[in-house]
């Protein structure tokens, strides 16, 4: 190949000889690793959210289970800083499980508790998070009723007959599903008639600002509006500010979560009363 023939890149990151390209491969390798040695070592815990009513937001409707991964130095590390790297690997659905296994553990201990529970369409294929799954609800007749599995819309449209054919299966059981992150970037309508969705969870660049937005404001309601007609209930996500809150209540969103509300915690009530309970 001439000089004049090698392939040109508009962006560096594409080009894998770039120091770009170098620098994000080492950045996941070292992001694998991480993960990894914490999934090997049971450094793995969930951080759990309430998602409050708006007819009530002193209320939890539910919680969210949240996935976070603990560094060597004990620091609590989000999934938006590891999971978009390892989802589409092996380990997301060894973290899948543990998540799943975690929770479910939640749900037995605590009879009030209802939560919801991330996961990837496709760990719905992966032996070990479907035993989990069957297990649990074999185990107790009240924890389908009590759990909810949060689908992300970019996975859930890649393989659209599995995952409805799961979600039939499921519900029979109880189990509701939220479709998480609409909106983000891989919508497509037609999927939230054959799916079957309990809930719609907007995504939080459509909810932060609301108030002053009147771009979002139009999106959203437009988003408010699909959820009826399909019998869904909406979750706004990303709630942060009090004027936010009052105007996605008077828009008639019927849940919402956010630190508006209360940021995700490794320690919850439930921990809290077993603790008081054993000393």
């Amino acid at each position: 190949m001439t000089e004049s023939a090698l392939p040109e890149f508009d962006d560096p990151a594409l080009d894998p000889s770039s120091p770009l390209s170098v620098a994000i491969e080492q950045r996941d390798r070292d992001t694998i690793a991480m993960v990894r040695d914490a999934v090997d070592t049971g450094r793995i815990t969930l951080a759990y959210q309430p998602i409050m009513r708006a007819t009530d937001t002193d209320a939890p409707a539910f919680y969210e289970g949240l996935i976070r991964v603990l560094d060597p130095t004990g620091r609590v590390i989000p999934a938006a800083d590891f999971f978009g790297t390892v989802e589409n690997q092996e380990l997301g659905r060894r973290l899948d499980t543990i998540a799943l296994e975690t929770g479910l553990k939640a749900l037995a201990r605590v009879p009030s508790l209802r939560l919801a529970i991330n996961m990837s369409a496709r760990s719905i294929g992966y032996p070990r998070w479907i035993a989990t799954l069957r297990a649990g609800l074999d185990s107790d007749p009240t924890i389908g009723e009590r759990l909810i599995l949060e689908i992300t819309e970019r996975t859930a449209i890649v393989m659209p007959d599995l995952v409805q054919v799961f979600m039939a299966e499921m519900q029979r059981h109880g189990v509701a599903f939220a479709l998480d992150n609409f909106g983000a970037g891989y919508t497509a309508f037609r999927y939230l008639k054959e799916f079957y969705f309990d809930i719609l969870k907007i995504d939080g660049q459509f909810i932060q600002g609301i108030a002053t937005n009147p771009d979002n404001q139009v999106i959203t309601a437009a988003m408010l509006s699909l959820a009826r007609h399909f019998d869904m209930l909406a979750v706004a996500e990303a709630v942060e500010s009090a004027a936010d809150a009052e105007y996605l209540i008077e828009l008639g969103c019927d849940l919402l979560q956010g630190y508006c509300f209360a940021a995700p915690t490794t320690r919850p009530w439930w921990h809290e009363t077993a603790q008081n309970r054993s000393a």
